[in-house]
């Protein structure tokens, strides 16, 4: 005998639901199509809005929540957002998550500051990171003890690349060093890393890098030289968050040269 197939009763009209229910973001919270696919990144909220004042038009704040501010405008008539990620690569890892899973985001630029550690680096040089070494656990768990190599996405990396040699940017590719401690309590590793390639320091671009991979998208960190390990030069804090507008330039121009397929 053959088995009766099992039908399955559609649900009373009454329990039907009336509209298509989407999942809102925890810690950004905007509504649908409030955010653009290409997406710059600073760490500070202050920077992102200090972008979105002077480089983007007509931009809107979509997201206030714990002030971590975001905001969506246009750039040579393209659709693009810039969004605070706090500082460190928990913080980044909560809004990346968010960004890339509910927001469909296809490109990420990360815009900060990095800490010289050769050099062949100076004051205000801008940093394309090729790849991004870590002192964090959070890559040990996530692979069960593999080594995770965090790098780049190559297409956004040569169109930056590009841009800022179009424009004669002092500018270094390598690879950095995404920290956890900014206070570091065993400094003698730099000597170790840099004899193996690393020209700076920063506290993000390897979270950013691996989430970009498990979602499938493209990332990139640029970031500015605001201090220098090896000479003691430093930029004040309001020059940290208003100065650094040829790396904001190179970002946004690199971003909209590589397709969002």
């Amino acid at each position: 005998m053959h088995a009766q197939p099992h039908r399955v009763q559609s649900r009373p009209q009454s329990l039907r639901p009336t509209r298509t229910l989407r999942r809102v973001s925890t810690h950004i919270s905007a509504a649908p199509g409030d955010v653009a696919p290409r997406m710059l990144m600073p760490g500070d909220p202050l920077r992102a809005q200090w972008i979105a004042e002077n480089f983007l038009e007509n931009a809107r704040c979509y997201c206030r929540v714990r002030n971590m501010l975001g905001y969506t405008g246009t750039y040579r008539g393209e659709r693009v957002s810039v969004q605070g990620s706090g500082m460190g690569q928990p913080s980044l890892a909560i809004y990346a998550n968010e960004l890339f899973r509910e927001y469909e985001v296809a490109q990420v630029v990360r815009v900060g500051s990095c800490g010289a550690l050769t050099n062949a680096l100076r004051i205000r040089d801008v940093v394309l990171a090729i790849s991004a070494a870590t002192d964090s656990s959070m890559n040990r768990l996530r692979f069960h003890g593999l080594d995770y190599a965090a790098t780049a996405d190559f297409e956004l990396l040569r169109s930056a690349y590009d841009v800022a040699a179009e424009r004669g940017a002092p500018t270094v590719v390598g690879q950095i060093l995404s920290t956890d401690s900014f206070y570091s309590p065993r400094p003698e590793l730099v000597d170790l890393l840099v004899a193996h390639g690393v020209v700076a320091v920063e506290m993000e671009a390897n979270a950013l890098y691996t989430l970009a991979a498990q979602y499938r998208r493209r990332a990139l960190a640029i970031c500015t030289v605001s201090d220098h390990l090896v000479t003691g030069e430093e930029t004040t804090a309001d020059e940290r968050e208003q100065t650094f507008g040829q790396m904001v330039e190179i970002a946004l121009e690199s971003m909209l040269a590589v397709s969002l397929e």
